[in-house]
């Protein structure tokens, strides 16, 4: 199989089919997939991998209440005496909208198939080894509000976490990824940038140890990560692998 000339060349590819690109971006990697093969066989992968989580998903019409709370968090609302302001018609063309609207609809497919896939698991003894090519997680707070989203190529022993938001994190701290299998101890996969794409190679060791039913974890860490082995600071954001 073919394989893109480098890692940044499959991050982007992977970015630009969970809809995280900025427009600019979009087209230099369109421009990249018009004259170079790989680039385009990557990104032909990617999107082959993303479109179908949404197939199984059916329509739900949100109650009008969700999208009077949208209108009020992004300051669209607008009342009967109070008129239009010109400004706001700008927003539509406001890029920084819709790459976060774009982000959150990732974030929405990825959930939606960690919840169906979960339906047709058997809860009933130790998580098998996984045998599917390609497994996701969405790494989220205990209330539910995504942080990362991660893909991982069993081919091809790689990971990809994008940022579904922008986590504050403390001046002189770090992030630092966490495997924890299934009835198992935590095992460092690295530190990484929380506001940024990251690509981390996978060793045999690491695969193997990817269940069903593992779990990605995030803690905050000092610079270089946990001087233990073990997260030492809290643990801010899980997520359970399912396939893909």
């Amino acid at each position: 199989m073919n394989t893109p000339a480098n890692q940044d060349d499959d991050l982007r590819c992977a970015e630009y089919a969970l809809g995280v690109l900025d427009a600019t971006e979009r087209r230099e990697l369109e421009q990249s997939a018009s004259v170079d093969p790989l680039v385009r066989e990557s990104l032909d992968q990617w999107q082959q991998r993303v479109a179908p989580l949404t197939e199984d998903v059916a329509p739900v019409e949100p109650p009008p209440r969700v999208w009077q709370r949208i209108q009020h968090d992004l300051g669209l609302t607008v009342t009967a005496a109070q008129p239009k302001p010109a400004a706001m018609t700008s927003l539509w063309d406001n890029l920084g909208l819709w790459r976060w609207l774009a982000i959150g609809a990732s974030v929405a497919t990825l959930a939606l198939l960690a919840v169906n896939v979960g339906t047709l698991t058997q809860p009933r003894g130790p998580a098998p080894v996984a045998t599917s090519a390609y497994m996701v997680a969405t790494i989220a707070r205990q209330d539910g509000v995504a942080h990362w989203t991660a893909t991982l190529d069993m081919h091809r022993a790689n990971m990809v976490v994008v940022p579904a938001d922008k986590p504050t994190i403390e001046p002189g701290r770090t992030t630092e990824l966490w495997l924890i299998p299934h009835n198992a101890k935590p095992i460092p996969l690295g530190v990484f940038a929380a506001d940024q794409p990251a690509s981390m190679a996978l060793s045999p060791e690491i695969l193997a140890k990817v269940g069903s039913n593992a779990v990605l974890a995030v803690s905050i860490e000092p610079p270089g990560g946990s001087p233990t082995g073990q997260p030492t600071g809290p643990v801010v954001a899980t997520g359970t692998i399912r396939p893909a």
